[in-house]
């Protein structure tokens, strides 16, 4: 179990995703991030008197898949509620969200964790807009507020305390961001605050059913960073209690610059908020055909494509979870299979080794990869083939990324092209053999394995464009049996 010796770590979460919409949950101003500051506002995000808000039906939607995507139990009706407080981000005074009533709960997740498969239990998942952001770097020894992200559609993901571990923590996440992104309800940029996670923790002694005192981590964005936050939370409280002394309900702010935790305030209740039904929406209605078409516009999961991967492509646990780590990635790799019609396997080592690589090395994602799945397939097959070795596929790979173009012509444009002509191989076998007469001895003694050795001396020596199985073919028969 996490924790020290003598204590056991419970975490439960409060995961707020920002929905894929092109407008606002309650008006028409688009929801779009990194345009100049207040400029997608209205009477409606800006609590103006009179104004009246209108639901989004289009993130009604994407909720509504959120929450099956999360194996919830989506409620035919649910209530709009007023969460009341004041912050100079929000400038009606209140929060509209679900309280009482929320759009769905009973969810189970299943995640990979560091000791085997764990789960946990999805309280509920709820409607709510978003609040503004405050600048503090934009005015000499003042705050700005910008209110484009006022009213943005949020889905907020109650878990219960089912988590042991920071390490647990960050790898439920991880699960849970990978389905987010399977479903298409979010883009999940962390740093643009899209996928944002409040963590709270606190501690008890094993086998106790109650929890401890409740200490709540804001404004953390990244899982390394809240793995972090809760190693340095769990290590305060168990100091605190090792010494007999109280732990504070507080809510905390993690400065991932110097590493530290630092009090915000203290935790508030929901009592505080005063929450109440919205006089000005209606209760939400979603009907059982919406949900069923919803659930029709679910795509397979990342847990299910694993498995099917391993079935039908004859993959390793490990190459599919690589696989399936992005739905884009997985769908590259199915269409690359599909245009090769090669080894599957062969397929899953080029994109999981070279292709992702160069990703890396350009910022790309398979979403986005300039080299097209059926032009890796075209490229998978010159090397089952044997018109190019992997190094050259290799260099061929990296031109086709950077310029684009033909493979076909690029191979000989690039003098890539194996070369198999016998005379030109045995000129490359006979100057090694020349070169290094001990080791071919060596080898006629007994030592097999140097024959891999003079493949790469005749490899290096053709500048990489010898057929390096006919250049082993050669060297064997001038080299006779190994004794």
């Amino acid at each position: 179990m996490g924790g020290a010796a003598g204590w056991e770590t419970v975490v439960g979460l409060e995961v707020h995703v920002q929905l894929r919409t092109e407008h606002k949950l309650f008006c028409r101003d688009f929801a779009v991030f990194g345009d100049e500051p207040n400029t997608h506002v209205c009477p409606v995000c800006l609590g103006l008197p009179g104004a009246l808000p209108v639901v989004n039906p289009q993130a009604i939607r994407l909720a509504v898949r959120t929450a099956l995507a999360l194996g919830c139990t989506v409620h035919e009706r649910s209530v709009w509620a007023r969460k009341n407080y004041f912050y100079p981000d929000l400038p009606k005074g209140y929060q509209i969200t679900q309280f009482e009533r929320p759009l769905a709960t009973e969810g189970l997740v299943r995640f990979d964790g560091p000791a085997g498969e764990g789960s946990v239990r999805i309280r509920r998942v709820h409607m709510e807009e978003d609040a503004g952001k405050s600048l503090h770097d934009r005015v000499p020894d003042a705050t700005a507020v910008d209110l484009n992200r006022a009213g943005t559609p949020l889905v907020e993901i109650v878990t219960e305390p089912d988590l042991r571990s920071p390490a647990e923590v960050r790898a439920f996440l991880t699960s849970l961001k990978r389905m987010l992104e399977y479903a298409d309800v979010s883009d999940c940029n962390m740093e643009e605050g899209s996928l944002r996670a409040d963590a709270n923790v606190s501690l008890r002694p094993p086998g106790e059913a109650g929890l401890g005192t409740k200490v709540e981590i804001k404004n953390v964005n990244s899982f390394s960073h809240i793995e972090r936050a809760l190693e340095a939370e769990v290590a305060r409280q168990r100091a605190l209690l090792e010494a007999g002394e109280p732990v504070l309900a507080e809510t905390l702010l993690w400065d991932e610059r110097r590493g530290t935790l630092r009090s915000m305030r203290s935790k508030e209740e929901s009592h505080d908020y005063r929450y109440f039904p919205d006089p000005d929406l209606p209760p939400l209605v979603v009907t059982g055909q919406v949900v069923e078409r919803a659930r029709e516009e679910l795509p397979e999961m990342p847990a299910e494509r694993r498995r099917r991967f391993v079935a039908a492509y004859t993959l390793s646990s490990y190459d599919a979870d690589v696989l399936t780590r992005s739905r884009a990635t997985a769908d590259y790799f199915e269409r690359t299979v599909e245009t090769a019609g090669e080894d599957p396997k062969s397929v899953a080592n080029w994109i999981a080794g070279p292709v992702q690589a160069l990703m890396n090395e350009r910022g790309e994602e398979a979403g986005s990869f300039t080299v097209s799945p059926e032009t890796l397939a075209r490229v998978v097959c010159m090397v089952e083939e044997g018109i190019v070795s992997d190094a050259a596929a290799r260099t061929l790979l990296a031109t086709l990324a950077r310029e684009g173009g033909d493979p076909e012509r690029l191979v000989d444009e690039l003098g890539l092209r194996l070369v198999r002509d016998e005379a030109r191989l045995d000129e490359w076998v006979d100057a090694v053999l020349e070169e290094h007469p001990g080791v071919a001895e060596r080898y006629r003694a007994g030592e097999a394995k140097l024959v891999g050795f003079l493949v790469g001396q005749v490899m290096g020596r053709s500048g990489g464009a010898a057929d390096p199985r006919r250049v082993r073919e050669r060297l064997l028969e001038r080299l006779g049996p190994a004794s």
